[in-house]
């Protein structure tokens, strides 16, 4: 699968996308997803955290028609976040307790984030309930991965 964000130059997050800017969810778009696809979701994650990958944003149950995510409000307006959201998807708790997109705030040197849709041998419906936790979102993604394709980008300090 193609991962891409037309806002991203030279693999750079521009810094309106993390807490030292407005803090919006960044666009992204997809294609390329397998046949059997029955639903997607996207994981935004920093791979080089300490112990464990710390979790920005997990969306689900994003339908298979859809190939992006647009631009979504500053992350002070988690409230009003669900409305950009594609018809039907839900959104997981990240790492920081919130349900939506936490911005990355890189603070002493850059840092590189992963962008992930995974393509999914099923729809969740009610199974993975919006605001979900995030250990069980991530755990019954990964057991219905049939394809994947990810994007890395960097952020600089502010």
């Amino acid at each position: 699968m193609s991962v891409t964000s037309p806002e991203f130059t030279g693999g750079v997050m521009p810094a309106r996308f993390t807490c030292h800017g407005t803090g919006e969810s960044p666009p992204i778009f997809w294609s390329g997803a397998p046949q059997a696809t029955k639903s997607l979701a996207l994981v935004v994650d920093d791979s080089g955290a300490p112990i464990t990958p710390r979790v920005y944003w997990i969306v689900f149950n994003i339908g298979v028609g859809t190939t992006d995510l647009q631009i979504g409000p500053p992350s002070s307006a988690h409230k009003t976040a669900q409305s950009t959201l594609p018809p039907g998807a839900r959104v997981a708790l990240n790492s920081a307790g919130t349900a939506g997109y936490s911005p990355p705030c890189p603070t002493a040197s850059d840092n590189s984030y992963r962008f992930t849709v995974y393509a999914l041998n099923t729809y969740f419906g009610s199974s993975l309930p919006n605001h979900a936790k995030l250990l069980q979102a991530w755990t019954m993604i990964a057991s219905h991965v049939i394809g994947r394709g990810t994007f890395t980008a960097r952020a600089l300090p502010g």
